[in-house]
Order: C-alpha cells, then structure tokens, then sequence
C-alpha cells in the first residue's frame, strides 16, 4: 500500500461538548481521509494542553509527541468559534506553543460564527503569516443552527464550499508539501533556509 500523497492535522478550536466546530471539522476530515490523505484530528476536548508558558510548556509531559504531529503535518485545518470577533482561546493556546514547526505549511481556516468570521479568519492568516505558513485565499465560515445542527451540515452551499476545500487543501497542500521538502534539502537562499539547521 502506497504511502500517503499528504499529512493534515485537523485542529478543534472548541472544548464545547456539543461543539459545531467540532461536526464539522470531523466532516472536512473523512473527505480528506476518502481522498487518500493521512489526518490526525486533534481535540483538546479530548487532549487538554495546558497553557502556554514559554519557561515550562517544552518540558511538559505530552508535549514532544504533540510537537512531532505538528512537524508531521503538511497542512494545519484550524477549526474555532468567533468568540467576541476574534479566535477561541483554545485556538489560540495551541498556536502560541508552536511557529518554527508551522513555517512552510498550508493553513486552512474554519470558523463557527453568526458574523461571518472575517475578523477571526484574518486574525488567523496573521498567525500563518508571522509563523511563515502559507493560508488558503479564502475561510468557510458558518452559522450554528442554519448551516450546522445537531451534528448535522444542514446548508447545500456550506457543503459545496467545504469540497471546495478539501480539493483545494489535498492539491495545494501537496504542491507546498512537496516545495518545503526540497527547499529543507538544497542550498538555495528561500525563507526556508532559516530552519533547515533544525531538520534532522
């Protein structure tokens, strides 16, 4: 059996029981995984990470298997709530405790509000951007109730914009994944260069 073309790590940005987030970032996940890709989902639901404390938080139990299925990943699909415009805690929480292991990946950005999640999804490419990842040119964003319900995508439209992603997720994931590689392993003088002495 052939290795997988590409490595996702889905994120749960909501330690909600009942989360949305939580539907569909399982939803995107299965088509990924019927595309062929390797996705390890990350729940903090069901693995707490303690708050980021830069003197503790390398040294804390659980942390280096964590840090090795960030570094596994070639894309990072970050699934949160808008909590009052902007990003969950949670989310956030799990962004401070990595960067040099985002640089060069493919972020893709899901977002459960009922404003459209513009602040949140471009408080997130800030994040890809000052950690030298890479985003999708566009979020999906949905609304509790309307699109999602009772662990169910309720929205024709939501759905077909979710394919959209996971088509876009597998094919551009794939070209970067494939261009972070090489750049890890020659000579040439890309932003990458700045972590190939950490690689190995």
């Amino acid at each position: 059996m052939s290795e997988p073309s590409l490595n996702v790590l889905a994120v749960v940005g909501s330690l909600h029981r009942d989360s949305v987030t939580r539907t569909v970032v399982h939803h995107v996940a299965q088509k990924l995984k019927a595309e062929g890709c390797s996705v390890d989902v990350l729940d903090f639901e069901k693995e707490p990470l303690a708050l980021y404390n830069p003197d503790t938080a390398h040294d804390l139990p659980g942390y280096v298997e964590l840090q090795a299925r960030v570094e596994r990943a070639d894309v990072i699909v970050l699934g949160t709530p808008d909590y009052h415009g902007g990003i969950s805690g949670t989310t956030k929480n799990f962004l401070d405790h990595f960067w040099r292991e985002f640089a060069g990946k493919l972020f893709a950005t899901i977002v459960a509000s009922h404003e459209k999640g513009l602040t949140v999804t471009d408080q997130l490419r800030t994040v890809a951007r000052q950690c030298y990842a890479w985003t999708l040119p566009y979020g999906a964003s949905f609304i509790e109730d309307i699109d999602v319900k009772d662990g169910q995508i309720l929205s024709e439209p939501f759905k077909r914009r979710l394919e959209m992603m996971v088509r876009d997720v597998r094919v551009y994931g794939e070209l970067l994944g494939r261009q972070r590689r090489a750049d890890l392993q020659c000579n040439d003088p890309g932003f990458m260069a700045h972590h190939r002495e950490n690689v190995g």
